[in-house]
């Protein structure tokens, strides 16, 4: 039998009373991936990722930290920065994606 077969057989030599082991962990690293549970990852209005500032807070948070960017979400399941929403109404009562009406499903991060 060659060193190969031998070592797919768990036997015990006559030198040896314990069984080798073929490998051991010596470190082990986990590794996960996440992202939000929404339709669009960014504002279509003003570009910027939907969970960082919009172009109107983005001078404010650096010194307000206060201050927070939310992000809203249509009954379309569309999402933009608030501001970025509330000025899109002002001038038109429409999803800026869908063209259906504007109407606010919930608000927040």
């Amino acid at each position: 039998m060659s060193d190969l077969d031998k070592m797919d057989i768990d036997t015990e030599t006559e030198n040896t009373t314990q069984q080798k082991k073929k490998f051991e962990i010596k470190k082990w690293t986990a590794v996960a991936f996440w992202s939000w549970d929404i339709a669009v990852d960014n504002c279509a209005i003003c570009r910027n990722h939907i969970m960082e500032p919009c172009i109107e807070c983005q001078p404010k948070a650096m010194t307000d930290t206060d201050n927070e960017c939310v992000a809203a979400w249509g009954t379309c399941n569309h999402a933009f920065h608030l501001h970025c929403i509330n000025k899109w109404i002002k001038t038109r009562d429409a999803c800026p994606l869908d063209n259906q009406p504007w109407q606010l499903a919930r608000c927040g991060r």
